[in-house]
């Protein structure tokens, strides 16, 4: 079946339907991964947003029941230059073709996907749908505007509604779930950390009722400026425990002490992005997934430790007087290198400092 792809621009992609029919509206971003695809699909920070993959043969392993970031799909659609309809890997349980129809997601491919993804970058991500009932250029690029224009509180979507915890014998951790992946629950479990994971709606009271050695603000979709009453509670708790942000917490982080944020041209979505560290001068391969950036003229109290080696965005932060740390990239991996994984060592560490002062 043939599927079309239209950019809130105007421009037109014709292709091959597959997944799921129907109609579909979001942000058309690029990803530049090779492999982790389920990974990708899986993160709730993807929520709103049409993936392209830069790779050009995505499911060539399948899909399985472990590598989920999540418990489901949050992509609003996929596009690929070719689907693999014969996936080989020992640990597959369902075909590409199948798993797309099963989460009711719309996907397109046999189009230049090489083409798209320098359109975003030339112009900068946009809004896109994909459709397999209608190839109405203005139809389409109507209903874009109309969606676009529409509030959605995409935290909201992918958040945690109520609290549950997730015992350990290790320091105890109030996570807060901004639409946290697995694999930073995972990072610190392996640290035997004790967690309580609290929706984004939770006051500062009753994240501190349960005593936690620390708190980590996890990363999400969206904007971090449409969150005020977050960046509101994490204001009230600075200072009273060890805090770490990633991703959207720490954009949260930098906005809570003073600093702006803005949206990048067309966002970094990858596992592939070098990040320089300024003490040491060493570079990490990292991944990453967001649109917005910290601005460099942070407050005095703020001190810049890693920035992007690509565009010299802020990739990370520390207070000079409080327990406080800001990572843009994702330390958890998962689709993505494992160089920055010693980030969890270093929150464990400063909890013990700031426990045992």
């Amino acid at each position: 079946m043939q599927a079309v792809l239209v950019l809130e621009d105007g421009n037109m992609y014709y292709g091959t339907s597959f997944g799921a029919t129907g109609e579909t509206i979001g942000e058309v971003v690029f990803n530049t991964c090779m492999t982790g695809y389920q990974e990708i699909l899986t993160d709730p920070s993807y929520n709103g947003q049409i993936i392209t993959m830069t790779y050009p043969l995505i499911g060539n392993y399948g899909f399985n029941d472990f590598d989920n970031e999540s418990d489901r799909p949050h992509a609003r659609g996929f596009i690929v230059k070719e689907l693999c309809d014969t996936p080989s890997n020992w640990r597959c349980t369902i075909k590409p073709e199948d798993y797309f129809k099963m989460h009711n997601i719309i996907g397109i491919k046999d189009i230049d996907t090489r083409s798209l993804t320098q359109h975003i970058r030339n112009f900068g991500s946009m809004y896109g749908a994909i459709s397999t009932q209608c190839d109405k250029r203005d139809v389409l690029m109507e209903k874009i505007h109309e969606y676009k224009n529409k509030k959605r509180n995409l935290v909201d979507e992918v958040s945690t509604k109520e609290m549950y915890h997730l015992p350990g014998t290790g320091k105890k951790v109030a996570v807060i779930d901004f639409g946290i992946k697995h694999n930073i629950l995972r990072s610190l479990k392996k640290h035997n950390c004790d967690l309580y994971v609290f929706p984004h709606t939770a006051s500062p009271q009753d994240i501190m009722a349960v005593e936690p050695n620390g708190i980590l603000l996890s990363n999400g979709p969206g904007d971090p400026k449409d969150l005020p009453e977050a960046v509101k509670n994490i204001k009230e708790l600075l200072g009273k425990k060890p805090i770490i942000g990633i991703c959207l917490g720490h954009q949260l982080l930098g906005l809570c002490l003073g600093g702006d944020t803005y949206k990048l041209k067309f966002g970094h979505h990858g596992g592939n992005h070098p990040v320089k560290d300024l003490t040491t001068g060493r570079v990490y391969i990292t991944s990453q997934n967001h649109n917005y950036a910290l601005k460099k003229d942070l407050v005095n109290d703020i001190h810049i430790t890693q920035i992007n080696v690509n565009d010299n965005t802020v990739e990370a932060f520390k207070h000079k007087y409080l327990p406080v740390i800001g990572i843009q990239y994702h330390p958890e991996a998962a689709a993505g290198p494992q160089d920055t994984a010693y980030i969890f060592n270093d929150f464990v560490k400063m909890m013990e400092v700031s426990y045992n002062a």
